[in-house]
């Protein structure tokens, strides 16, 4: 099994990110280097939205991608706010649902937009990054 990797960028916007197996386990693991971040950074009040975003994140990229592996990536783009990515190699672009009073799923992009300050797409010719930027309050 591919062991993950993890490294701090030494420019640019601060960062972290880490490939993880195509797994429902690989959630752990990327909420492990959200907490992990966040904390470096000071912005302790972001830790729980981001977890619960990133498990959404990676949950929708083990459902979709095709491929062994996915990637995470978490920047702090400004003093108060961070970007959590997903990049996996499928094409299927997320949606929004109105899932039903009994439905058991398809409620996870409601939650990232309820958190999110924003979030959304970038396309690439192997696949896609979904991303959601968090703002700390106050």
């Amino acid at each position: 099994m591919p062991q993950p990797t993890t490294r701090a960028r030494e420019t640019g916007h601060p960062g972290y990110s880490e490939t993880l197996p195509r797994s429902g386990e690989s959630a752990a693991g990327a909420r492990r280097l959200v907490r992990i971040a966040l904390t470096a950074w000071g912005l302790d009040t972001l830790v729980d939205d981001a977890a619960l975003v990133v498990s959404e994140l990676v949950a929708n990229a083990v459902r979709h991608s095709r491929r062994k592996s996915i990637r995470m990536m978490v920047e702090r783009t400004a003093p108060r706010t961070v970007r959590v990515a997903v990049a996996d190699f499928s094409r299927t672009m997320p949606e929004p649902r109105t899932p039903k009073p009994d439905d058991e799923d398809g409620r996870g992009l409601l939650l990232v937009t309820s958190l999110a300050r924003t979030w959304g797409t970038d396309e690439r010719r192997w696949g896609k990054v979904v991303w959601v930027e968090l703002e700390e309050r106050g």
